[in-house]
């Protein structure tokens, strides 16, 4: 090309300006899809502490419901210490429900366990490993709606590594079994 002729309009490419833009833009996605999949991962590393945390409410709510059922407490005992009933305030350790069978009262057992099957995979084996759930705890918050209507709460905190999550059931119960 001489000194003073114009340049071709038929040769195309990309400037560096707009090469820099694009691997900027790309380099945004894929930082975003590498903090997707280590989230998920952190996910699928917690899902059996919150499998535990949601079975553990559960079994807190189903052991009152059956109380009341079987008439082991009365509708006056369905309540927090502090209102004069039999559930302890405050978070409490996961421990065995005691004689009456219920958590999270005056007389629960030891601090409770997981066990999973061993190298043999079969469960109650000498190789079983044996979890202590001593990072959970467990927290029945009983409140009066009604008369003969109470709102129980249950909030079950575990740790995992340095973060605290919780999970949290919430039904309602009536005097009338």
């Amino acid at each position: 090309m001489q000194i003073g002729q114009e340049p071709r309009r038929d040769q195309a490419g990309f400037t560096l300006v707009e090469t820099l833009f694009a691997i900027i833009i790309l380099s945004g996605g894929l930082l975003a899809l590498a903090s997707a999949f280590a989230q998920g991962m952190v996910i699928m590393g917690t899902s059996h502490y919150h499998q535990i945390a949601k079975e553990k409410a559960s079994e807190a709510i189903e052991s009152v419901f059956t109380s009341r059922d079987t008439r082991i407490i009365t509708w006056a005992q369905i309540r927090n210490v502090d209102s004069g009933g039999v559930f302890l305030d405050g978070a409490q350790p996961l421990r065995a429900a005691g004689t009456d069978g219920l958590v999270n009262t005056g007389d629960d057992g030891a601090p409770e366990n997981e066990r999973l099957a061993g190298p043999d995979e079969i469960l109650n084996t000498a190789d079983d490993v044996v979890y202590d759930l001593d990072s959970f705890t467990r927290e029945i918050d009983i409140s009066d709606i009604a008369p003969n209507l109470r709102q129980i709460r249950v909030i079950v905190r575990y740790h995992v590594g340095h973060l605290v999550r919780q999970y949290e059931l919430v039904a309602f119960i009536s005097s009338f079994a």
